[in-house]
């Protein structure tokens, strides 16, 4: 990497944000920011552009902020414009939420590469994403912990027969259905090993993020939903694995940091020395544990695979009832195991559009919403 390399951060105060920030400030001479964007936090959005000093910022809706030499855009249009600028050699969408996806499109259709950390933008869109992404060859490179260790495994995917994402097992591993029907959102929100937001944590209790990387790992790399395995392992080193056809498992192995694949990403196909934990020994972790899930006591893998293998739109209704139903318990109106089943109950319900547009998918996000909404008023407040 002899020249910097540009690159827009969407989504800078979140915790992948403020994680890429660092790594970037320990390769400051590989990088130039072009462009920072948060959402409401405007106070450490101002901050970070004036220790980063990018070309543009952006935020949710229109402020005060006024930084000389800095322009200051604003909402999806802000980024849409930020993603059309082809200044641009690599964007890292880590945005939450839906509002990834269109950015995301946009960053593609300027032949833009992309580090991505936004789920929604495959489970909703993978399909649309990925084949826009082949037809103008732009790099997807996933974040994503698990997905990054995949992609840092496979030499080609065609001898690859099946892909292995571990889970952790979140804090209800060892516990009881009944445990978890009773779990405070304190509970819910004390993950083992991740210090992640509020709805991914809850996510990962439910094992419901697992099952929205085993449809990012189908659209990644083009796998069979029939081999994608998820196995439960406690200490979160083997961040997952691939078999390749002659029986051959490779493995990428390391200390749980969101630093590796963050910088992993932006700065593929190379690796600097950046910022890491502390050397591995093997001798100091002296065990690796796995176990199959527990598919009864986490339906979520079971609503993930099948609302994969339907396709369509069948990932779009589960990923906004799962998410209205994750704040629903977050908000204290819900208990945490009403997730599955307000999930389940609009899955069933949900009459499947195969092949939607992207206006299409939004529309079905916004119904699906609502409906969860009203069965969860309907039904638990």
């Amino acid at each position: 990497m002899t020249n910097k390399r540009k690159i827009s951060i969407l989504g800078s105060t979140g915790s992948i944000g403020r994680q890429a920030l660092e790594v970037i400030e320990k390769l400051a001479d590989k990088f130039e920011i072009i462009a920072l964007t948060g959402g409401s936090n405007t106070e450490l959005l101002t901050e970070q552009a004036l220790k980063f000093k990018p070309k543009y910022i952006c935020t949710g809706k229109k402020t005060s902020i006024n930084i000389a030499g800095i322009k200051t855009l604003y909402g999806t249009e802000g980024l849409e414009e930020i993603c059309s600028n082809k200044e641009n050699d690599i964007i890292l969408v880590a945005v939450s939420g839906k509002i990834g996806l269109r950015p995301t499109l946009k960053a593609i259709e300027n032949g833009i590469d992309i580090a991505l950390a936004n789920k929604e933008t495959l489970v909703m869109a993978g399909d649309i994403v990925m084949q826009r992404a082949k037809n103008l060859g732009v790099k997807i490179i996933p974040v994503d912990s698990e997905h990054c260790a995949i992609h840092q495994c496979i030499k080609d995917i065609k001898q690859v027969e099946k892909l292995i994402i571990t889970a952790s097992g979140g804090p209800f591993l060892n516990k009881t259905v009944t445990d978890m029907k009773n779990a405070t959102v304190s509970e819910a929100l004390a993950h083992p090993r991740w210090n992640m937001g509020r709805k991914i944590t809850v996510d990962s209790a439910t094992l419901m993020n697992k099952g929205l990387e085993i449809i990012e790992a189908h659209h990644l790399f083009n796998m069979p939903y029939d081999k994608i395995d998820v196995v439960v392992h406690p200490q979160s080193i083997v961040h997952s694995a691939i078999e390749y056809v002659d029986g051959s498992v490779i493995a990428q192995l390391g200390l749980p940091s969101m630093h590796i694949p963050i910088q992993y990403a932006i700065t593929y196909p190379e690796r600097f020395a950046g910022i890491k934990s502390k050397s591995f020994s093997f001798a100091e972790i002296a065990r690796l544990d796995f176990e199959k899930p527990d598919f009864n006591k986490f339906p979520s893998l079971n609503f993930a695979y099948h609302a994969g293998k339907t396709g369509g739109s069948a990932t779009v209704c589960l990923n906004a009832a799962n998410e209205e139903a994750v704040f629903a318990f977050l908000d204290g109106k819900i208990k945490l195991y009403d997730i599955y089943s307000i999930t389940e109950e609009m899955m069933n319900s949900h009459n499947v559009l195969q092949n939607p547009t992207i206006d299409e998918i939004f529309d079905i996000d916004n119904e699906i919403r609502i409906k969860t909404q009203e069965l969860i008023n309907l039904t638990h407040v």
